[in-house]
């Protein structure tokens, strides 16, 4: 077994730290309705953690050239931003226990996720994460985002690593793809779809949760 000395990790966030994607999911297909278009759960799961460069011509494939992508994607925001302020930002479960494990360790915390860097930020300090965490990569920050590896290229070169030093930490195929591309072990806390056999040919582990992951550190920090 690969018991590569880890100094880093790297965390996806919309599904992975907060139980956004049930968000994502539900206010897609609901702005997609309001301009005319039957969107379904497959449209949003080939859609999950993609740049907007992969996932706005992925749409139009799906609904037409004329499908108001940019208008639709403001509606969902719009619709996610007002059930957030409402109700707040549900966290995964085990994250503040791997966090405090990691942190106890000598683990640096990177996060690198495909939403945009001021949307980000407003996730983290409302679920009061932000002092865990040593540098944050976002979809705006990079030339080509998941699946493409730049992204988490770039976070561990911001923790002054080497990407073989870093675990990623992923809940869609398209993250594990981009940190599996750029060298890291990659590891799966599954939320709305499971690995299929393919996936888990890229998988250094699979967890169901956060805090069960801290197993995959013992013998490798």
């Amino acid at each position: 077994m690969d018991k590569t000395i880890i100094k880093g990790a790297v965390f996806d966030m919309d599904g992975l730290m907060i139980d956004t994607e049930k968000l994502y999911l539900r206010y897609w297909k609901k702005a997609a309705e309001d301009y005319g278009y039957p969107m379904e759960d497959k449209h949003v799961y080939a859609i999950r953690s993609l740049a907007r460069k992969f996932s706005n011509p992925l749409l139009k494939s799906f609904f037409g050239e004329d499908f108001p992508v940019d208008d639709v994607r403001q509606r969902r925001t719009e619709l996610i931003n007002a059930h957030i302020e409402e109700n707040g930002i549900d966290i995964k479960k085990g994250l503040f226990e791997l966090f405090g494990f990691l942190k106890e360790n000598g683990i640096k915390i990177a996060v690198a996720t495909a939403t945009p860097r001021e949307r980000t930020l407003l996730y983290l300090e409302k679920i009061n994460v932000l002092d865990y965490i040593d540098t944050i990569v976002c979809g705006d920050m990079v030339t080509t985002g998941k699946p493409d590896p730049e992204i988490y290229l770039t976070a561990a070169r911001e923790l002054g690593l080497s990407p073989t030093e870093c675990t990623a930490f992923e809940d869609s195929p398209n993250g594990i793809k981009s940190a599996y591309s750029a060298g890291c072990q990659a590891i799966m806390i599954p939320d709305m779809t499971p690995p299929d056999e393919e996936l888990m040919t890229l998988l250094s582990g699979v967890y169901d949760n956060l805090e069960a992951a801290a197993e995959y550190f013992k013998g490798r920090i």
